[in-house]
Parts: structure tokens; C-alpha cells; sequence
């Protein structure tokens, strides 16, 4: 049964004392070591999560949640299937037809290929977030049968191009003219360049109005698909099922972990392994209080003899030894918590601090797309590393105590 007197006896061998200094020397670094791990932990695994955040919001911000297409040519009377999608699924809060074609673009002695897609400027906010990475212009500005065009900036800037400018936009489909078979040109104005962030879509994406890219790609008043929006994004997976299900033959719907389920496999493996190998840390950190407890055990042979002659238990003895490396193990997940919630809330500040200090920037704007240190602090996982941390700490403690237990006291104080 606890007592106090086993909590007393195991805080006091915390205490050091003038012969076994070293002893408590070993337990601090014990704890410093733990409250390192649980930090670097917290702070890893908040960065990464802002990561994580962050390029899914930017390849979401181009990309639809759900898309439906059909199996054979283009989607007819997009307006029909809208309604009745939202009448299958009230989660969607936003849709928008689409034209997607490759096209070549040429301006000046500059030639590049882009992918094209054809929008409806009063619909595609529903759905998209690139008017709100607009550098120059408007979505507005993509008006029909003006042939007005919006680029990425890293598309204008291989073309050369700013607003105002002209670029030829050459497509797949032929022309049949009296001097042969020709491919189908047309000049487009720009009147716009949007930057999000991402290379994929600022360095190959160009947008025109759905009337023009009709025209042009000869879609005979059918659209490429019909992109929705999800009130909640980690729905989309049992949404694209019912939807799925619920539409007749004829159609093709996939939603975006799907089409991305490669990239975001790969951070999970990457933020998976990174909570391994910092855990080694906290393991290693851990089993310093192994070492500890044997050098207090080994200590305190005495002790130990004379609090079993008094009466003492081997259990009371066991309970002693683990209560002292319990503590230690505590007190530096305590701490190490502490210092990784307050640097994941405040990593920005920190490393915005350790640039002008070391007067470098750890990842330049022109090189990352991505050129913070982005954080998002999840409860769980906080308290999965204070748990993980913890019980190691624990089980360090078991094979030093039950040593200390089977003590024999005639053996302890033949020397003494």
C-alpha cells in the first residue's frame, strides 16, 4: 500500500547531497535531455503541420474539392447537374463549370506550353481562390468574346509578357485551309497575372473565359466538368462516393485526394518518421534515468538494508526508486511541453529573430515558394509525445527499483 513515507525517502534521494553530486548531476541532464526531445518534438511536428496546411491550401486555392466529368466527350447542360447535385448533397457549398486544354503559347521569340482552362468569371470564386492571389486585374476582366487572358507569373514572365501585351495561344485541334492542314491560332490580350504560390499552377496555367475556350476547343456547348466545393474538405472522400453512386452512367467523379494522394502520402510518411526519429531522443533521454537510478541504487545499498531491517517491503523499496525517476521524468516532459507549445505559437517570431541575428535568410523567397516557417499546433499530438514521453520515463524506472528491492540486507552491511 502507498504510503507517504515512500514518496518522502524517494524526493529526498532527488536532493543532492555533498558526496553524490555527480549523481544528481546525471539527473539533470536526464531531464534536460527529455525536456529537449518533448520540445524539438512539439516544434517539428507543428511545423511540419503548418506545412502540410499550407500546401494544401495553395493546391486547393487552384484545385476543386470534387470534380465530375463525363466518360465519353464533353459535359452537356452543366446547369441540370448542378442542381441536381446540390439537391443529392447539401455539403456542397460551391460549383463551376470548366474547360481544361493544353495549348502552346507564343510571344515574341518566347514559346512555352500551358495548360488552359476555361472559366465563368461570376462562378469560379465559388470554387476557387485565385482572385485572391491576383497581382494585376481582375477576374471580372475575362469578359466573352473579347479573348482577354490571365496568366501565372512564372508563365508571363517565360513569355515575356506584362499587361496589355499579346500572346498567340496555338491549339491541338486543325483548321483546314487552302493551304493545308493548319493548326488553330488566336491572339489573346493580357489582362491579368496571378501568383498562389505554387509552381504547378503560376508557371503552366492560363485562364480565358468559358465562351472563348468553347470557341476555340470547339466543345460544341459542352464543358470539360463541373468543379464543387465542400464545406468541409476532408469530407470529400465519402461525398465523391454517394455522389458516385447516386449519378446515373455517364460520369466521372474524383475528388482531390485523389488527384494529389501522392504529395500528401509522401508529407504523411515524411511527418510519420520525423515523430520516430525525434522520439529516439526522447528515448534515449529517458534511459538515462537507467543510469541514474542504478548509480542511486548502488548508492544507497545501506540505505536501502537498513530501511528493510526497520520493516520496509520490497514493494515499499520498488515504489522508492520509481516515484525518484518518475519525478525526473516528469518535471522534463512538464517543462519540455511548455517549451514546445510556446515555440510552435511563436516559431515564426523566433526564426524572424534568428535571421537578423545570423543576418541570413533560411529559406529566400526566390528559391521557396514557401518562404516561412509556418506553424499549426494540434492538441493531439501534444498529447500523444507528453504520453509517449512519460511512459518511457516509467519503464526506465522499473528494472533500477526492482533491483533496489531484491537487496539483501545482511549482504548490504557486511562492510559497513
Amino acid at each position: 500500500m502507498f504510503r507517504p513515507l515512500e514518496l518522502y525517502i524517494g524526493l529526498r534521494y532527488l536532493r543532492a547531497k555533498r558526496r553524490n553530486q555527480f549523481i544528481s548531476f546525471i539527473s539533470m541532464t536526464s531531464m534536460l535531455g527529455i525536456v529537449l526531445g518533448v520540445t524539438a518534438l512539439i516544434t517539428v511536428l507543428s511545423v511540419m503541420n503548418g506545412f502540410e496546411k499550407e500546401v494544401r491550401e495553395r493546391i486547393l486555392g487552384m484545385a476543386s474539392h470534387i470534380t465530375i466529368s463525363g466518360y465519353n466527350g464533353p459535359l452537356q447542360d452543366w446547369q441540370r447537374l448542378d442542381e441536381r447535385v446540390r439537391k443529392l448533397e447539401p455539403r456542397v457549398i460551391g460549383a463551376a463549370p470548366y474547360i481544361r486544354k493544353e495549348a502552346m503559347f507564343s510571344a515574341g521569340r518566347a514559346v512555352t506550353g500551358a495548360l488552359v482552362r476555361g472559366i465563368l468569371p461570376e462562378l469560379d470564386p465559388e470554387v476557387s481562390d485565385v482572385w485572391e492571389h491576383m497581382l494585376v486585374g481582375d477576374l471580372a476582366d475575362l469578359r466573352p468574346g473579347e479573348f482577354n487572358i490571365i496568366l501565372g507569373r512564372g508563365l508571363a514572365r517565360s513569355l515575356g509578357v506584362m499587361p496589355g501585351d499579346k500572346v498567340t495561344m496555338i491549339t491541338p485541334q486543325a483548321s483546314s485551309t487552302p493551304a493545308g492542314i493548319l493548326p488553330r491560332m488566336k491572339r489573346f490580350t493580357v489582362t491579368g497575372i496571378f501568383e498562389v504560390g505554387m509552381h504547378e499552377y503560376d508557371s503552366a496555367l492560363a485562364l480565358i473565359h468559358i465562351d472563348d475556350a468553347a470557341k476555340l476547343f470547339r466543345t460544341q456547348g459542352g464543358v470539360t466538368g463541373l468543379r464543387l466545393k465542400l464545406d468541409d474538405l476532408y469530407q470529400a472522400m465519402p461525398v465523391r462516393a454517394q455522389l458516385a453512386q447516386a449519378l446515373p452512367g455517364g460520369y466521372w467523379v474524383s475528388d482531390w485526394t485523389q488527384r494529389h494522394a501522392n504529395l500528401f502520402r509522401a508529407v504523411k510518411i515524411e511527418k510519420t518518421m520525423m515523430f520516430l526519429i525525434l522520439s529516439l531522443i526522447v528515448a534515449v533521454a529517458a534511459f538515462n534515468i537507467v543510469s541514474t537510478l542504478v548509480m542511486v541504487v548502488t548508492d544507497k545499498q545501506a540505505d536501502i538494508a537498513i530501511l528493510r531491517t526497520l520493516g520496509s517491503t520490497p514493494a515499499s523499496i520498488t515504489l522508492i526508486f520509481i516515484i525518484q525517476g518518475t519525478v525526473i521524468g516528469l518535471v522534463g516532459v512538464l517543462l519540455g511541453a511548455v517549451g514546445g507549445i510556446s515555440l510552435a505559437l511563436n516559431v515564426d517570431s523566433v526564426v524572424a529573430w534568428l535571421e537578423g541575428a545570423l543576418g541570413m535568410q533560411f529559406m529566400p523567397a526566390d528559391v521557396y515558394y514557401i518562404s516561412t516557417f509556418p506553424s499549426e499546433l494540434h492538441w493531439d499530438d501534444v498529447g500523444k509525445i507528453v504520453a509517449i514521453a512519460f511512459g518511457l520515463s516509467v519503464l526506465a524506472t522499473l528494472y533500477p527499483a526492482w533491483r533496489a528491492s531484491r537487496t539483501q540486507p545482511a549482504e548490504a552491511l557486511r562492510y559497513e
